[in-house]
C-alpha cells in the first residue's frame, strides 16, 4: 500500500488521530508515521493496523512529562519495512488507556512495568500485576513528582 493513501486512510477511519508536526512527506520518507492518539482510540487504531501489515509490537513505553503520561507505541510492518509510532497522552491524575495485549502478547509485561514505574492503568489488561515492584510498594518511581521515602527496601 502507498504510504500517502495508507496516512489518508487513516485518517478517514479515525478523525480524531493527529499527526505529529511536520510535512506528510517527511514523516513517509523514512516510513515512519508519527501520530497523536486519544486514549480512547487506541486499542481500535492497533488492531487496525495489525490488520494492515503492522504486525509486530517493537516497544511499549511510558513517561512523565509533569502535565501529562505519554504512552509511546512503535509499531513494525515485515512485509512494508515501515514503522508507526503512536503517542497517547494521558490525565496524571487518571492515567487510563486500553490494553493492546490481546492484540500483541508482548505488550503484556511492557504495560506492567509502565504500571510499576508510573501508573498507567491498561484496562482489559489479563494479568495485570506488578512485575518489577514489590507488592506493598507505594507510589511509582518513575514520576516526576516521586518522593523516595526510606523503607524496608534500603
Amino acid at each position: 500500500m502507498d504510504a500517502q493513501i495508507f496516512l489518508t486512510d487513516i485518517k478517514a477511519k479515525f478523525p480524531d488521530v493527529l499527526e505529529i508536526s511536520g510535512a506528510d512527506a517527511e514523516k513517509i520518507k523514512d516510513k515512519t508515521l508519527n501520530l497523536v492518539v486519544p486514549a480512547a482510540s487506541v486499542y481500535e487504531l492497533v488492531k487496525y493496523l495489525k490488520e494492515t501489515g503492522f504486525d509486530y509490537l517493537m516497544n511499549l513505553c511510558a513517561t512523565d512529562y509533569k502535565i501529562n503520561i505519554e504512552v509511546i507505541y512503535h509499531l513494525y510492518s515485515y512485509t512494508t519495512k515501515g514503522k508507526v509510532t503512536l503517542k497517547v497522552k494521558l490525565d496524571r491524575e487518571k492515567p487510563e488507556v486500553a490494553s493492546v495485549t490481546p492484540l500483541h502478547l508482548g505488550a503484556d509485561w511492557q504495560e506492567r512495568e509502565a504500571y510499576d514505574m508510573l501508573g498507567v492503568i491498561f484496562t482489559g489488561h489479563p494479568d495485570f500485576r506488578k512485575i518489577l515492584l514489590p507488592a506493598d510498594w507505594e507510589g511509582y518511581p518513575l514520576r516526576k513528582d516521586y518522593e523516595r521515602k526510606p523503607d524496608q527496601y534500603d
